[in-house]
């Protein structure tokens, strides 16, 4: 079963908090898809991931640039895995129906959104019934803290 984490991003926004999770991921030798909610997030994130840092950089595409499969960072909003990812992360509401395509999904929740946290409720609802390990990460002053799972 794949390893569900949610991320209660209330002290950070997703821009702020998507590159270290990417880094992270990378750097444990894992691709990634990014999975977003339609194709304006998936400009807007692929600008940012481009130019967050000026001395940093991490290796992405998205359909426009094409070669997925050499991508180890993609970022979509279509239901696919072309760069053969083991990580997914999902922002902006976005759902998966082949999580078992995944070792790990990270669920990216904007806590500052009463939306996004009812449906985040639903979809766990729906993990959990799966049989999926969860686990539900807080942003609290020293970091994040583990709160449930």
């Amino acid at each position: 079963m794949t390893d569900i984490r949610f991320y209660h991003l209330e002290r950070q926004s997703l821009e702020q908090i998507l590159p270290s999770l990417v880094t992270k991921a990378l750097s444990n030798d894992h691709r990634i898809i990014i999975k977003t909610a339609d194709d304006a997030q998936t400009q807007h994130l692929n600008n940012h991931l481009w130019s967050f840092d000026q001395n940093s950089f991490l290796p992405h595409g998205t359909k426009k640039e094409g070669h997925a499969e050499h991508q180890p960072v993609w970022i979509t909003s279509e239901e696919e895995n072309p760069n053969n990812a083991d990580v997914l992360i999902l922002t902006g509401g976005a759902t998966t129906e082949n999580m078992k395509e995944f070792t790990l999904c990270c669920e990216m929740l904007n806590g500052n959104d009463s939306e996004a946290v009812t449906a985040a409720r639903a979809q766990w609802k729906i993990y959990k019934e799966a049989g999926h390990e969860i686990t539900y990460w807080q942003q609290g002053a020293k970091g994040w803290e583990k709160k449930s799972g």
